[in-house]
């Protein structure tokens, strides 16, 4: 794949799921990560965002205190696929072909498309990351499954280059990628924090299971701040975890 110098997420429905940062194609309630459209206000632009405000089991959290379970590591089976890398205004976005997908306690969930938040909208014990990188998932019922990686400044990330490589810089871009292994993308130890939450853009739908590997990547500086400078801040900030417990293997 010809590389290029370094450049410098959705709405549920029966039908499927449209993608945002996920925003869907055609929404016509603007939202962003500043006031008077940032996230201390998504639940008051459009009815159908209520959610944002009113969810009692939101999305990012403060991830503390799991509790240990004997549950499997994340059983991933992705394969290679041709995918279309976009500016959708919030994110960069990737979106498969047919990439596989990933087997849960729950059954299993096909990927449907990554995109990246910075800094990291999940923290671990408080500590925020970098950058981070949403794997959507989707099972034949239309549930949604998310995997988290964390990505943490260090060396250069070879298996992340092509992506940033193509990333459009002007909201509505598209570039092509061949043959992307997302698998590549994941930390070779598949050990992950579970719980039970929401999209983390409106409309903030919730029932999301969430699966944040516990394990970090690094990101090379350079390659950081080409998607910084394309995306300064878009990361909303934690939820309230009202309860809710949050799981680990191990």
């Amino acid at each position: 794949m010809k590389k290029q110098l370094l450049g410098t997420a959705m709405t549920l429905t029966v039908a499927g799921l449209c993608s945002t940062a996920w925003a869907a194609a055609g929404d016509t309630a603007p939202w962003s990560y500043s006031a008077p459209t940032g996230p201390h206000n998504w639940g008051e632009l459009k009815s159908e965002y209520s959610l944002c405000s009113s969810g009692q089991t939101q999305s990012p959290i403060d991830i503390r205190d799991a509790v240990k379970t004997d549950a499997k590591v994340l059983n991933v089976a992705y394969q290679p696929s041709n995918a279309t890398v976009s500016n959708n205004g919030h994110t960069i976005q990737v979106t498969p072909v047919d990439a596989g997908g990933i087997t849960l306690e729950s059954g299993h969930y096909s990927f449907v498309q990554m995109h990246f938040h910075t800094p990291s909208e999940e923290m671990i014990q408080g500590r925020t990351y970098p950058l981070d990188a949403h794997l959507v998932h989707r099972n034949a019922a239309g549930e949604l499954a998310v995997v988290a990686v964390l990505f943490e400044e260090g060396a250069h990330n070879p298996n992340l280059e092509p992506i940033l490589a193509a990333m459009p810089k002007s909201t509505g871009g598209t570039a092509n990628l061949e043959a992307m292994n997302v698998a590549q993308l994941l930390p070779a130890n598949h050990n992950a924090y579970s719980y039970m939450g929401s999209l983390t853009t409106p409309p903030c739908t919730e029932g999301v299971r969430w699966n944040v590997l516990t394990t970090p990547l690094e990101i090379s500086r350079a390659q950081l701040e080409a998607f910084q400078a394309l995306y300064p801040m878009n990361a909303r900030p934690v939820q309230p975890l009202n309860g809710r417990s949050v799981h680990v293997g191990g």
